[in-house]
């Protein structure tokens, strides 16, 4: 009795695109999408992308970037970023949390951006974080300060409309064909964040592959099914 070998698909992540044409744009994150592109005239140089996971912190930021020519540091080691801000290069800084930063660091940081603004009109500075500035567990008293008066802008959860659409831009993006049927099938039955999106179309990809089949409602039934298990108890 002869078995056919499986086809083993390689363990590639595909780089999904964070250009402005990859963006859908929908009531949730329409405001930040327009108070970013208008850049530089924003209120103020200093600006705070809030939202949860998967709400398209990255993406957004990733446009800023590429429009501003922004530089993103680590975090964890300001440093670096401080020395680009004196030199009037806008700073993106991504999710920020409490305690994975120097709030001297940070402090010192919002204060070489503020006070280039005369000789670098151009210079800002952009973090993104799932948790209002006031949830940063801030101890350094000035810096607690600086981050009430900084511009906060946040990203309300996702609609239908932007699901359906990221959705499809994830089968799009591992050039997969589904129904759209198939898709609203999917959100009727999938927890409804971009995190568990992006986990079911990594899942689909692969057994389509290993399988060599297209994308039918019988396999969509099975990862949900193989999804459902992973998060029962055991």
């Amino acid at each position: 009795m002869s078995v056919r070998p499986r086809q083993l698909p390689l363990a590639l992540e595909t780089a999904i695109g964070y250009s402005i044409h990859d963006f859908v744009v929908t009531g949730p994150n329409s405001t930040a999408f327009k108070f970013l592109k208008s850049w530089p005239q924003w209120p103020s140089p200093l600006v705070v992308l809030a939202g949860r996971e998967g709400s398209g912190k990255s993406h957004l930021a990733a446009i800023w970037a590429a429009q501003s020519f922004a530089v993103q540091f680590d975090k964890k080691r300001l440093d670096p970023a401080i020395e680009a801000a004196s030199q009037g290069i806008p700073v993106l800084l991504e999710d920020m949390a409490p305690g994975c930063f120097d709030e001297t660091e940070l402090f010192h940081l919002i204060n070489v951006v503020q006070q280039g603004q005369v000789n670098f009109p151009l210079g800002s500075l952009l973090m993104t974080s799932r948790l209002r500035p006031a949830d940063w567990q801030i101890k350094l008293l000035d810096l607690a300060s600086r981050l009430k008066a900084i511009s906060l802008i946040e990203i309300s959860p996702p609609d239908d409309a932007l699901l359906n659409a990221i959705m499809a831009k994830l089968f799009a993006d591992r050039q997969l064909v589904i129904e759209s049927q198939l898709i609203s099938y999917v959100l009727n039955r999938i927890e409804r964040c971009p995190a568990k999106m992006i986990e079911f179309v990594k899942r689909v990809d692969r057994i389509a592959l290993e399988q060599k089949s297209k994308i039918t409602r019988q396999l969509v039934i099975d990862v949900l099914a193989s999804m459902q298990m992973d998060t029962d108890p055991t």
